[in-house]
């Protein structure tokens, strides 16, 4: 774990403050503006003025150290740093003082070459053609040329040993050496030297990247520096990784070490970026990485040093580890935008980039890291299973188990407890899911995969429609805009923010909803689904309990009343703010609830034909009205219309439902409410008179047929019963 020295402390929070402050104090939309400062590619610099790690002091040092060199027979000196410590960079710094001196530099980088042959030929190829383009080194160049054509085409073998034919046919090859062995190679060593000896300064040739070469590749390329390391005036500059290299010349008990040191005159070894200043690099490259976004989301000021310090430092080395971490975040963030915390955000790419092993292992780990402990109180298998998935997941990296286990504890509420943190409820997931914390299973879901769930879609919906529950209009506009097969989650949804219900929402999004009620669809995919009417009254609910007292209530209550089309919607209302049994929740005096349901008892009564007819809740409601009418009341007057006979025994069809067990396909048992039916119209032969004049009156269409059918059945004397016969009969 990182200690924080009071500076470095500052170094991030001074971060915070540059991103997330300059975002708080605008005022309007900003303006369009250039990009300054662009993300870096993870190349080496070219300039000293690039130098961030103060690196330019070092590298003129060892740029004069070459230069005082005895090079009468050539030299080889080394720059030896870890993969991504800058070695490149370092030798680039060190050419511009070369440069400012009229030194030529020459480059050969083998690892765009393949194969031992290759790599000799290509050398003396590519250093000869460099040489005839400089100033002054044209016959040097021809020189090389022909002094390397002895070895092209020719298998390598290390010094001592036989040439050994690989690629191209035997005879040419054979043919070839022995011209050139009549001509004489010494001869042309002798041509290459006298040029080389004439020059008045040294050739620098950069032989770079050794370090991502094969073993042999590695061991071939040594063999060719030997070769023609004893030039005059040649100094070979090589950057490699000492470790890699030296493994990989070991040979016959012979320490690569050794070999290294016989080859090498002198070497510089790069030291590890200086702590204070690679932490600042990383603070700067994900403020340019993210600069350019201006809705992130919020910032969690508090989470970040931690988040900082325990996760994201360890894992970054070098500049190189910067670089790719910035161009992580800021794809990351140009994809992803305000749906993922940000502070998840950085923290997830820092996994995904530096551990990948860990990040892909998540997936399998996706119900350890965000269920909460109160949904397995009751099943401690269960929650083995689940520490079992967060033990795998640290245990996936032996490098940095310490990151993983932060990672757990500091972005993971819900995995927290199984690595000595606190027990998180299931209330908490609500505040997780508004915040965009991959705490919520959807939302890290949304950051795996790239796309949103339908229950994050509807969420998604759900806040649009929120910021809209003060104004009917755009409420309802943007309602009617979604799939209906969807709207009941997105209103289920709402309950997310019902914390943040205010009064000035009540009337104008409980008159919406409750006029939307009739458009929602029967989905019922499973046992344990709300139906839309339960989904509705528990929002209107949290609306309601908004205000403050009765009255408040009672005076909504009549403001929303006359602007709700439905009469069942209506219903609804006036139940739900009542004292009937099981549905009332007594939210204003008992004189107002029943001056409530005595005028929509009223009303139902007047009610013309074509209202009734259009209520898919009918049935319900006209049996409301006489069960809750008092002796003063006149009797419901049932209108003799097929249509209200029709719609009578739509509102009465209704399905049962039954699973097997362990199994998830729901099956589905039509019924009708008859006992309602009959209470309504008194008995069987007067409804079954009703229901004959539906066909005759009406034409019929595929539903209505059903409808009618089953309406018959019990017209002649059917019911239906529970028994294993019956529910396998309707299988």
């Amino acid at each position: 774990m990182f200690i924080l020295p009071p500076e470095q402390i500052q170094i991030v929070m001074s971060w915070i403050s540059r991103i997330w402050g300059q975002k708080k104090q605008r005022q309007s939309p900003p303006k369009p503006r250039k990009r300054i400062v662009g993300i870096p590619a993870d190349n080496p610099i070219k300039r000293p003025e690039d130098d961030v790690l103060g690196r330019v002091k070092g590298a003129r040092h060892f740029a004069e150290q070459v230069m005082l060199l005895d090079v009468t027979e050539g030299s080889v000196v080394g720059v030896l740093g870890a993969w991504g410590s800058g070695k490149t960079s370092f030798v680039n710094l060190a050419r511009t003082h070369w440069k400012s001196n009229k030194i030529p530099v020459l480059d050969f980088n083998p690892w765009m070459f393949s194969g031992t042959e290759q790599l000799v030929e290509s050398f003396f190829v590519e250093v000869s053609a460099q040489m005839k383009l400089s100033p002054g080194l044209a016959e040097v160049g021809k020189g090389l040329q022909v002094y390397g054509e002895a070895f092209s085409g020719l298998g390598w073998v290390p010094i001592v040993g036989p040439w050994v034919e690989r690629s191209r046919k035997g005879a040419d090859i054979l043919g070839k050496y022995l011209e050139r062995r009549k001509e004489g190679s010494g001869g042309r060593k002798k041509k290459v030297t006298d040029a080389l000896v004439a020059l008045d300064k040294p050739i620098v040739v950069v032989l770079d990247d050794l370090d991502r070469l094969t073993p042999q590749e590695i061991r071939d390329i040594f063999k060719l520096v030997r070769l023609t390391a004893n030039f005059p005036n040649i100094i070979y500059v090589l950057a490699f990784d000492r470790e890699r290299v030296e493994k990989a010349l070991c040979e016959s008990n012979i320490p690569g070490r050794d070999y290294l040191e016989k080859i090498l005159q002198y070497s510089a070894d790069l030291p590890a970026a200086p702590a204070h200043l690679l932490t600042k690099q990383i603070t700067d490259a994900i403020y340019n990485a993210l600069s350019d976004f201006d809705d992130l989301g919020e910032f969690d000021k508090n989470a970040w040093p931690d988040v900082f310090w325990d996760i994201i430092r360890p894992l970054i080395k070098n500049m190189r580890d910067v670089r790719r971490y910035a161009m992580a975040i800021s794809a990351a963030a140009r994809e992803l935008g305000s749906q993922i915390a940000p502070i998840d955000l950085l923290a997830l790419e820092a996994i995904r980039v530096f551990l990948p092993d860990t990040f892909h292992r998540i997936y399998k780990t996706i119900d350890g890291l965000t269920t909460t402990s109160a949904d397995n109180l009751d099943d401690p298998q269960a929650d083995k299973i689940l520490k079992d998935q967060i033990d795998d997941l640290i245990a996936s990296t032996s490098e940095h188990p310490k990151v993983v286990e932060s990672l757990v504890k500091l972005r993971f509420p819900g995995g927290e407890r199984h690595v000595g943190g606190y027990h998180r409820s299931s209330s908490e997931e609500n505040s997780w899911l508004k915040k965009r914390r991959v705490a919520h299973k959807d939302i890290l879901l949304l950051y795996l995969d790239r796309s949103a769930s339908l229950e994050l879609q509807a969420f998604n919906q759900a806040g649009k429609a929120f910021g809209l529950m003060s104004n009917r209009k755009g409420l309802e506009t943007y309602l009617k805009s979604l799939n209906k097969e969807h709207v009941q989650d997105v209103i289920s949804s709402l309950e997310v923010y019902s914390d943040e219900f205010v009064p000035s929402h009540v009337v104008p999004a409980i008159v919406v909803l409750l006029n939307f009620l009739p458009r929602l669809p029967d989905r019922q995919h499973d046992m344990f689904d709300l139906g839309s009417r339960v989904t509705v009254r528990r929002v209107v609910y949290r609306l309601l309990r908004t205000l403050q007292d009765q009255r408040t209530v009672e005076a909504a209550i009549r403001e929303i009343l006359p602007q709700v089309t439905v009469l069942s919607s209506k219903s609804e209302l006036v139940y739900i703010v009542g004292y009937q049994k099981d549905i009332g929740l007594k939210l204003v005096s008992e004189p107002a609830a029943h001056a409530f349901e005595k005028a929509l008892r009223d009303e139902i009564r007047t009610a013309d034909t074509n209202v009734l007819v259009k209520d898919n809740q009918l049935l319900g409601l006209l049996l409301q009205v006489i069960g809750g009418a008092d002796a003063t009341e006149p009797p419901l007057a049932i209108p003799n219309s097929p249509r209200v006979t029709l719609a009578l025994l739509r509102s009465a069809f209704y399905e049962s439902r039954g699973q097997d067990f362990g199994s998830r396909a729901v099956y589905r048992y039509p019924h009708l409410n008859w006992k309602g039916l009959l209470e309504l119209f008194g008995d069987e032969k007067s409804l079954c008179k009703r229901i004959e004049a539906v066909r005759t009156a009406l034409p019929e269409d595929e539903d209505m047929g059903k409808l009618l059918r089953l309406a018959d059945k019990y017209c002649d004397g059917w019911r239906p019963n529970y028994t294993d016969e019956y529910l396998q009969s309707h299988r």
